[in-house]
């Protein structure tokens, strides 16, 4: 385990590592494609999803960074023999640069761990807070993609992380109580002009990703009066759990796989597909939503949650 004896220069660090980003592929573009990967349910493969189709957005020429939001332990670096010890929450203390904590992933991906740390800045001074997000937001212009993988144990921090982004996949299974959970989150995050839905039915035949598909989108027509952007069905597939023991991407260990091929094929739908993007970063609009929701309560959550239950269980 590595300690810190002296102040790290936080500054110079990040300086070095875009001047090496910069010469590796300028950019000029400040603000990256932001993609949370979102689900209320655990259990459904949001972060083998989130690994997978972060290194497959990297084989199409993307530079992505994937950002590990989940709280406590992380799951991106038990996924791909990554050390998750130095993470954000080391950075807002000051015992390491932000860019001494990203790591090279696979595929050529970089990996941000501990973001659900973020929130933690709603308790520093403000000048440590303004710092931080200046350093987050220069990161980021070296990226074309942001792939969060959020949390499901936090509802508010986690619908921040989603309402932030440029493009949502709301990820599910065939599991009824899964399908009923992506219909709230579609019904919580719906109605933004600049905000992306889409479906993603995890470890589902075809006709079953087809038929939930087609529910999802008409409950949302007939109920909310709006449309998912883009729908798409990730097969059963026995590669894919033996990929998570090997802790190797399926995309790299068994790339023929049926699992690894219809990633690919979403990736590349992400890649070619347009794109509403604000002017801000998706740093500087994470950071006023996240210190909102740090000192609230959730004192709907139930009521929503059976309103949405109700309106999707009313169409057969």
């Amino acid at each position: 385990m590595q300690s810190s004896a002296q102040p790290v220069d936080q500054a110079r660090g990040l300086r070095a590592l875009l001047q090496q980003r910069q010469r590796r592929s300028p950019s000029t573009r400040s603000c990256a494609h932001a993609i949370t990967i979102h689900s209320s349910k655990g259990g459904v493969g949001k972060s083998v999803l989130a690994l997978n189709l972060a290194v497959s957005l990297a084989h199409f020429g993307q530079r992505v960074c994937l950002l590990d939001a989940h709280p406590g332990v992380g799951n991106v670096d038990l996924l791909c023999r990554l050390s998750g010890y130095w993470n954000l929450s080391h950075v807002i203390a000051g015992a390491r640069s932000l860019t001494e904590i990203l790591q090279s992933g696979p595929g050529g991906i970089d990996v941000l761990p501990g973001a659900a740390h973020l929130a933690e800045l709603a308790d520093c001074p403000p000048h440590v807070q303004q710092t931080l997000l200046q350093q987050l937001q220069a990161v980021e212009s070296q990226y074309d993609v942001l792939l969060v993988d959020s949390g499901a144990h936090q509802p508010q921090v986690t619908q921040a992380w989603a309402a932030a982004a440029n493009t949502v996949l709301i990820v599910t299974t065939g599991e009824p109580t899964a399908i009923a959970e992506a219909y709230a989150a579609i019904k919580r995050l719906h109605g933004s002009a600049d905000l992306s839905l889409c479906a993603v039915v995890n470890r589902a035949t075809e006709l079953q990703a087809q038929r939930i598909l087609e529910r999802l989108q008409v409950t949302t027509t007939n109920f909310l009066h709006d449309s998912l952007a883009l729908g798409f069905g990730i097969p059963d597939d026995p590669a894919v759990a033996d990929s998570v023991f090997a802790r190797c991407p399926v995309v790299e260990r068994t790339p023929t796989s049926p699992a690894a091929r219809a990633i690919r094929q979403l990736a590349e739908r992400l890649v070619h597909r347009p794109v509403l993007r604000s002017r801000d970063s998706f740093f500087g609009r994470i950071w006023p939503m996240i210190a909102r929701t740090a000192t609230e309560t959730i004192k709907t959550k139930g009521e929503n949650r059976t309103v949405a239950f109700n309106e999707f269980g009313s169409i057969h």
